[in-house]
């Protein structure tokens, strides 16, 4: 069956836990399907059911961030075939599991879109009925901000290597209208001009959103808290730079990246002590610099299966010591390093990771969060489309020390020390695979033997699409 005409039903979501927002899934129905959207904490629970399932393990609880894309990324020690994500790590795109987790996460992402049209459909059909004009905006600029978002990141999964040449290359749907098909495939210009067009929209619409000033401008819905943890202004603001970097468009990239960083205030840089001092409660996940995260209620088990010390050679994902040290040149003063990576008292004989690990404060606010986008990036985006050599190195010296390390001197290498920061940065966030697309990095050093490079171009970097998404249309 053609995955694009079958019917994607609203996910309706109800809340049984208001302190931790722990939604649980709730199929639609002809009641509900018609009720949903009469009043406000019914709007509130459909977007909830969006960002709920962004966070499950076909897409960013998972897929998206610590497994799929970081073994694309050559991340891990899968050199041995009897392991489970080897065929991952080799490009093996005809592989039986391979095709299905990439038609999982098309799947995913297109049906989570669809949902968020549908929101859409039903704020413009009710505007000024059931919700206020500043909560209208709030939500629209939500909604348009998360279609952008994933439309973007479809388009750096399926999409060419773009740049002016590939941009006028088929890529994927964008899907903005509520339905049952995605949409005709578009030319990766087209979808990049469309994200953007998103993106303009959602950034006047969340004008007056609450995580800009702290206080509510009229609105009156419960949600307005851990704006982070939802599409906000800010988040659009890096999305935007994020596109816009990818897009080539630097002197543009800078300035969002600029708007961000202006109000860095806001998503303060992570304190040692936080990190280095807390024993029992680390937050290695540096909450307090999260623009935008998702709350994934499955974190734990995602840690439990994949990183524990306790699961088996042939499925953990871990990388050698050699590749590890190299990475981290042995640096005991960074952040990112001893609290995340440790030798369990019982298991392995070499580090496994730990970022994800839960801890033993159960009330803390970084519990079963997903970074999706971190203020270091911004910085690190802000550094690469800089007008000059000095500004560059200084927003790249400014992440390096909160993170506990010296400045790099403007004498160095300014590309290569961008690359060790992303590749020390971004560890279980799956950032790294699109930063090496966006590059077009040829050749990458896998984190099982360093001294055997892998050569990347089109072949490797751009999946393929589903099949049911190549059939005569």
């Amino acid at each position: 069956m053609n995955t694009r005409n079958i019917y994607i039903g609203l996910i309706i979501l109800a809340v049984f836990s208001s302190c931790k927002k722990w939604l649980d899934v709730q199929p639609e129905d002809r009641f509900t399907g018609e009720q949903i959207f009469k009043t406000k904490d019914g709007f509130a629970t459909a977007i909830n059911g969006v960002y709920l399932d962004m966070a499950t393990d076909k897409l960013y609880g998972a897929n998206l961030n610590g497994t799929i894309l970081e073994a694309f990324a050559q991340r891990y020690n899968l050199d041995n075939p009897s392991a489970d994500f080897y065929s991952y790590s080799n490009y093996d795109y005809q592989n039986a599991n391979v095709k299905a987790t990439l038609d999982q996460i098309w799947t995913g992402m297109y049906v989570d879109i669809t949902n968020v049209n549908k929101f859409i459909e039903h704020l413009d059909a009710d505007k000024g009925v059931v919700l206020s004009s500043s909560e209208d905006s709030l939500f629209k600029g939500e909604a348009l901000g998360l279609r952008a978002f994933m439309h973007l990141d479809l388009l750096r999964m399926y999409g060419p290597m773009y740049s002016s040449a590939d941009s006028t290359k088929p890529a994927i749907p964008y899907s903005a209208i509520a339905g049952t098909s995605y949409g005709p495939i578009l030319p990766a210009n087209q979808v990049m001009e469309k994200i953007l067009s998103d993106l303009h929209s959602a950034e006047s619409l969340l004008a007056k959103d609450p995580i800009r000033n702290g206080i509510q401008n009229g609105l009156d819905i419960s949600y307005l808290n851990n704006r982070n943890q939802r599409m906000n202004y800010f988040a659009v603001k890096g999305l935007q730079a994020r596109a816009l970097l990818y897009r080539g468009n630097k002197a543009a990239a800078f300035l969002a990246a600029k708007a961000v960083i202006d109000h860095t205030s806001l998503f303060p840089w992570i304190q040692s002590t936080d990190v280095l001092s807390e024993s029992r409660n680390p937050n290695r996940i540096f909450s307090s610099e999260l623009i935008f995260s998702l709350f994934s209620p499955g974190l734990y088990d995602v840690q439990k299966n994949y990183f524990s010390s306790d699961v088996k050679d042939q499925t953990i994902l871990a990388p050698s010591t050699d590749a590890l040290n190299d990475v981290f040149q042995g640096d005991e003063n960074d952040y990112r390093y001893n609290p995340n990576w440790k030798i369990a008292p019982t298991g392995k004989s070499y580090k496994t990771f730990y970022k994800y690990a839960d801890i033993e404060d159960k009330s803390a606010p970084s519990r079963f969060l997903v970074p999706l986008l971190r203020l270091s990036e911004v910085y690190y985006i802000a550094a690469e489309s800089a007008p000059d050599n000095a500004t560059a190195f200084s927003y790249l010296n400014t992440v390096r020390n909160n993170r506990g390390l010296l400045d790099v001197p403007q004498t160095a290498s300014f590309s290569d020390e961008l690359q060790k920061e992303y590749t020390k940065e971004f560890f279980g966030e799956g950032q790294l695979w699109f930063y090496y697309k966006r590059k077009k990095v040829s050749m990458i050093f896998p984190f099982g033997n360093p001294y055997q490079p892998v050569f990347l171009g089109a072949a490797q970097y751009v999946f393929p699409l589903p099949l049911s998404e190549t059939s005569p249309r």
